[in-house]
């Protein structure tokens, strides 16, 4: 019984498909030709298919093109893919057709298979579900919705939300004062909620690109059909299908300007690629910068204790590791090798399509992704939870030989570079050295050489 079967016929012949299964043919021919990766398209692709489905559905109806009763049936069982509720019946592998035609049929088949089960009889996943569409334009455009969607939605917030902590953290630490350092050595003295504003200001730039690009990724290809000619595609089409999209996923989408570009290139799609990796790299600054001032406890830095969220060796009692930091690195890895996919991918357009729209989706959707959950995670389990080791950053503010640099500007290059060279070989303070050379009036030395005021010196 586990085994049961029934028959499905398309244009090559019969297909034997899952008894219970929600696909048919196509979707069954896919599923056997593509035995690749295990992986099958992104969830949120499939939910933007969905969302298109019921979109196309009411619009044809609208326009005479579907049965009314029919593009009903359509409709709701669209709604149903859109919101999630037949995931399962996604099965193929990633790695196919590279049009997309596969899920694109896979979406159409169990669309059709619903509809036809709410009806009472059948409704023709070609005829119907596809009526005025290609799958040319229709997958392409499935990517720019759920990446725009995702974007709006998922990674903008996360990102605010995790520059919202920095700023906050940074606020309560504006006085804690530390070393600067340039090229990993000692250099004049800052502030650790310096440090952490810079790190919100990258993340609220990076929302700045996403969404600067976001035009571009909303102009969406549908009504090109299969060339970019738009043959079969009926007028005020695409317009009921953008309209319904943009108030229901609320995503101003558009569509192209030109249809043979937005058909035979995927060029907004590689540049919103680029803009997730220079968001990757300022979450790794940020991340690896938390690294090393939590580094320690006793042997490393320790200028601040991040939160101590599970043991971290197997044989060292006691050992606790910045795990958060270490998987904002992971993730940011994979974002860059991702960007290396898209570009490579968005270079295959030949003529009229790009022909790995599956795998270019698959390194734009999961890197978006990634990067919301991460954020969000180093926000709540690492941001918030700092300390300062206040005394430490101090110390070691004041034990800088960069300190001198502020008396540069009274006693010559020459003459404060001695000053740092003979602290090193002596170990005595600089400030120690510039009372006994009588380099600043005595009641001077404090304020020149306060390493709180150095931190501000406009503001002094």
């Amino acid at each position: 019984m586990a085994n049961r079967t029934r028959i499905e016929h398309d244009a090559m012949g019969d297909v034997e498909v899952p008894a219970d299964a929600l696909w048919q043919a196509q979707t069954q021919r896919a599923v056997d030709n593509f035995p690749i990766s295990g992986q099958p398209i992104d969830a949120g692709l499939v939910h933007a298919l969905g969302a298109i489905k019921a979109a196309a559905a009411r619009a044809n109806a609208d326009l005479g093109r579907v049965q009314p009763d029919v593009a009903a049936a359509i409709a709701a069982a669209a709604d149903e893919v859109a919101a999630g509720r037949h995931d399962t019946q996604f099965p193929i592998d990633v790695f196919q057709t590279g049009s997309g035609t596969s899920s694109n049929m896979n979406t159409n088949e169990v669309v059709a298979t619903v509809a036809s089960a709410a009806l009472g009889r059948r409704v023709h996943p070609n005829d119907d579900v596809n009526s005025g569409q290609s799958s040319n334009d229709v997958f392409p455009t499935a990517i720019h919705v759920a990446a725009a969607t995702a974007l709006v939605h998922d990674l903008v917030p996360a990102l605010g939300y995790l520059a919202a902590a920095f700023r906050a953290k940074g606020a309560e630490t504006a006085e804690v004062v530390k070393a600067g350092r340039t090229h990993l050595m000692d250099a004049t003295p800052v502030t650790l909620g310096q440090e952490l504003g810079g790190y919100a200001t990258a993340l609220e730039k990076g929302v700045e690109r996403l969404l600067a690009c976001l035009p571009r990724v909303a102009e969406v290809p549908l009504g090109g059909t299969a060339t970019g000619t738009g043959l079969n595609c009926p007028p005020g089409f695409v317009e009921r299908v953008l309209a319904e999209l943009s108030e229901r996923l609320g995503v101003p989408f558009t569509e192209a300007s030109d249809h043979f570009e937005a058909q035979g290139a995927r060029d907004a799609l590689v540049e919103l690629s680029g803009v997730l990796k220079v968001v990757a790299v300022s979450l790794y600054k940020a991340a690896n910068d938390l690294r090393w001032m939590g580094s320690g406890p006793r042997c490393g830095l320790a200028e601040i204790r991040l939160p101590d969220l599970q043991p971290g060796s197997s044989i060292m009692p006691g050992k606790v590791n910045p795990v958060l930091p270490e998987a904002v690195c992971q993730v940011v890895a994979q974002v860059v090798g991702s960007d290396a996919a898209v570009a490579f991918a968005g270079a295959a357009g030949n003529f009229e399509l790009n022909v790995m729209l599956p795998v270019l989706a698959r390194n734009v959707l999961e890197p978006i992704r990634l990067l919301a959950n991460v954020s969000r995670l180093l926000a709540d389990r690492c941001v918030v939870g700092i300390e300062p080791d206040v005394e430490r950053c101090r110390t070691y503010a004041e034990a800088s030989s960069a300190v001198v640099t502020s008396l540069a500007p009274h006693v010559g290059y020459e003459a404060a570079a001695a000053v740092v060279k003979e602290s090193l070989a002596t170990g005595r303070t600089v400030r120690e050295l510039v009372a006994d050379k009588q380099l600043v009036p005595a009641d001077r030395i404090d304020e020149a050489l306060d390493v709180l005021r150095l931190t501000r010196p406009g503001l002094v």
